[in-house]
């Protein structure tokens, strides 16, 4: 098929909702007899009319509701490869602003990034770390991952993580010659390293086994407003942390951290990269979501195969 007769079809399907030519030609930017020429031309080419006019009225035949049908979906399929095609010569490029809890950005986004703009280096990123909640209506951020469903309904929210969780961890040093944690309860006489966000002071753990649940208020001498102090902490053998999964993922592979009460279900954290309005997921939006959330999936499943094999040594 030739250029024109391809435009031809073009025209003609977005001829087809329209109530006349002179409609048709308005939205296409074009004259009323450049759309007429362009749908005789197509109705000889192929041998049926495509439309019954009169003078008030425009209306699709039997033949050319068929047709209209399969050329949607043939300029759909189209518009596809010429996406994958752009994708695959590099063609996702611009800025995002991005705003990223603390712990995470710093121990698993950064080098995450460093590998994406290896991949689209016509991408900028201008990152802002952070563990409050960053207004997206009002400071210039087009994204921002987010630990939680959002609460705000209007946000769309792209899964990154969905079964992400909360663990208690402590590092080995801490651990040696401590009393034994296997409840919840527990962990009452132990020192434990709590996060605190605006006025809230997160020293209420809950756990879940066989359909209870058990909250312990934990006492701490350590707290802080940034989830990396909190870890580092841990790590260093001042206490226990209540850490999200996923941000100490490389602490347990490495042996830095340990995680407990294997036996109890913990809460859920679901991670989410999170915009204000939908047109911000363009293609370089789409690109980072994809690879932010092939990369937990990876670390997840590293993890997983990590704690089997040290889990199966020890039974």
């Amino acid at each position: 098929m030739t250029s024109k007769p391809l435009n031809d079809l073009n025209i003609f399907v977005e001829t087809a909702p329209q109530s006349s030519f002179s409609q048709a030609a308005h939205s296409l930017d074009v004259t009323p007899a450049a759309v007429s020429a362009a749908i005789k031309r197509l109705e000889a080419q192929l041998g049926f009319a495509l439309f019954i006019r009169s003078t008030r009225s425009l209306r699709l035949t039997h033949e050319g509701d068929i047709l209209l049908k399969k050329a949607e979906l043939a300029f759909s399929t189209i518009q596809e490869g010429l996406d994958e095609i752009a994708q695959a010569q590099g063609d996702i490029s611009g800025t995002l602003n991005l705003s990223v809890p603390s712990d995470f950005g710093r121990n698993q986004l950064l080098s995450w990034l460093d590998e994406f703009m290896g991949l689209y280096p016509n991408m900028s990123i201008n990152l802002d770390l952070s563990d409050g909640i960053t207004n997206l209506y009002h400071r210039p951020i087009d994204l921002a991952i987010r630990y939680g469903t959002p609460p705000d309904s209007n946000f769309v929210a792209l899964p990154i993580c969905t079964y992400n969780k909360r663990v208690v961890c402590a590092s080995p040093d801490y651990l040696h010659n401590k009393p034994a944690i296997v409840k919840p309860s527990d962990l009452l006489s132990h020192s434990c390293l709590c996060f605190m966000l605006s006025d809230t002071y997160h020293n209420r753990w809950t756990f879940w086994k066989a359909g209870e649940s058990e909250t312990v208020v934990v006492k701490s001498q350590r707290s802080a407003n940034d989830g990396d102090v909190v870890r580092r902490w841990a790590i260093s053998g001042h206490g226990i942390a209540y850490k999200s999964l996923l941000d100490i993922s490389a602490d347990i592979i490495d042996e830095r951290l340990v995680p407990l009460l294997p036996e109890w279900q913990s809460e859920p954290c679901p991670v989410y990269l999170v915009c204000a309005d939908k047109r911000l997921l363009n293609h370089p939006t789409r690109a980072l979501h994809q690879f932010l959330k092939q990369k937990c999936e990876q670390r997840m499943l590293q993890l997983c195969d990590i704690m089997s094999q040290r889990y199966s040594q020890t039974v």
